[in-house]
């Protein structure tokens, strides 16, 4: 019997059977992890310069040395004002309503973004985009004040699609009561091989695992040995030696998805089933990365656009070489050590299944093929090359790289038409790009950066 079967079958009956199975759950847990650490408070920090850690202050100095300012370039294309396939769907298009996204990390999200960022720019939606840079003060909660001023001639905010740390009292703050509320999750073990490996030098605990398995490497040069292990083999053999609850930057360290969705990711506690049971009231869908194409076909039903409008290419994704393979060992501790993720994961997968059945399976896998196509149109009208090496592209279209992975691109057709140049530089547009876009379009000006004093 596996902890992952055991949540399985609490989360199939949800909320009624919470108490009777709270302490099996326990149980379960306090086996599967190692001795966790009490959650402590971080004193209030007074500047929001301290809010940001390292992955934010690296974006902004690698956006502004390699790409100067994007907006201007981006703004100089012309904007589609219908799609380059034709329509593809049985779909009436109405306006979409307010939409919050949870970009939560490493999940596929970037790919969403990308979307709603096109919608929104084809609908003159107003962005509810963070007052510095490109995240709202990650990974402090969500604030209201967090957010850029409303523009002028904007009545609300339409779009929240940057990254946050989810708190819902304060962003329904900022959103209209009617606003509808999406995320993606991505099964666990990935989620977090793609998170230890693309933020190893920017979150604390994966630094210091990245120096062990440095050390560990010299001495066994030194005797010899040419094979070495990994930091995150390292990392998962002994976690607790790694990571420090008390450390801010080390959020994603533990149960990443989990902290994203504004939970306790260290431990289970009373608190859990509530905040649990409020997501399910909040969240129209919670997407799945392993079911990304009936995820979009769902999400384009709630936003009622078509099938058309939801084309896409994956974005932020990283070279083969820079994914790790797991032995059986290692997965099985990194099962353990994100056992909350795993529960966060089973819970919403049932649900998303149920909302499948609740729009039909032979309507979703009849429009799930008809995406299928669209998206294989656009990419065949649009994409010259895929998975193209940062140091082949272009500055535009370049994605943002950390100092541990490389992050792929694509690389236009030539001779496209100005409509479909338009649409399909859009397509492949990194977030970092897109948003400066975005902001500059908005308000007329470059996103402030962080105050350093």
């Amino acid at each position: 019997m596996t902890l992952r079967w055991v949540s399985h079958q609490f989360w199939r009956h949800r909320m009624t059977g919470l108490l009777v199975t709270l302490a099996v759950t326990l149980l379960l847990m306090l086996l599967a992890t190692h001795s966790l650490h009490p959650l402590s408070q971080k004193p209030v920090v007074e500047k929001r310069a301290e809010h940001e850690n390292a992955e934010h202050k690296q974006k902004q100095a690698s956006h502004k040395e390699n790409s100067g300012r994007k907006s201007g370039e981006v703004a100089t294309v012309t904007q589609p004002t219908e799609d380059i396939t034709g329509s593809t769907t049985e779909r009436r298009r109405r306006n979409p309503p307010p939409i919050v996204f949870l970009k939560t990390h490493k999940t596929g999200s970037s790919t969403v973004q990308n979307l709603l960022f096109r919608l929104g720019e084809r609908e003159k939606a107003t962005f509810a985009f963070p007052y510095y840079t490109y995240q709202f003060s990650y990974p402090e909660r969500f604030r209201a004040e967090f957010v850029d001023e409303l523009p002028d001639g904007s009545s609300q905010f339409d779009i929240l699609c940057s990254h946050m740390r989810l708190d819902l009292a304060q962003v329904k703050k900022v959103m209209p009561q009617n606003s509808v509320y999406v995320t993606l999750l991505r099964d666990p073990l990935n989620t977090f091989e793609s998170v230890f490996n693309y933020y190893t030098s920017a979150v604390p605990a994966f630094a210091e695992a990245q120096k062990a398995a440095d050390a560990a490497a010299a001495v066994a040069a030194a005797a010899g040995f040419l094979k070495r292990k990994s930091a995150l083999t390292i990392f998962l053999e002994k976690p607790e030696a790694y990571w420090d609850p008390k450390e801010v930057g080390n959020g994603l360290a533990k149960n990443p998805m989990c902290f994203d969705m504004g939970l306790n990711s260290l431990q289970w506690n009373s608190s859990w089933p509530e905040d649990l049971a409020r997501l399910e009231e909040t969240f129209h869908l919670v997407m799945i990365a392993e079911h990304f194409d009936e995820s979009l076909v769902l999400l384009g039903a709630l936003l009622g656009v078509g099938l058309d409008e939801l084309a896409y290419v994956r974005l932020n994704v990283r070279s083969v070489l820079s994914v790790a393979t797991l032995d059986q060992a290692s997965k099985e501790r990194a099962s353990a050590w994100n056992a909350l993720d795993a529960l966060l994961y089973d819970f919403f997968l049932q649900l998303f299944w149920e909302k499948a059945e609740m729009y039909g399976r032979k309507r979703l896998t009849r429009e799930v093929a008809q995406l299928r196509k669209a998206t294989e149109d656009v990419r065949r009208t649009c994409v010259a090359r895929e998975g193209v090496p940062p140091g082949q592209l272009e500055d535009l279209v370049r994605p943002w790289q950390t100092n541990s992975a490389t992050v792929m691109g694509y690389e236009l057709k030539a001779n496209l038409s100005q409509l479909e140049q338009g649409f399909c530089v859009r397509l492949v547009l990194p977030e970092l790009q897109y948003h400066s876009h975005l902001y500059f379009q908005q308000y007329g000006r470059d996103m402030r950066s962080v105050p350093t004093d």
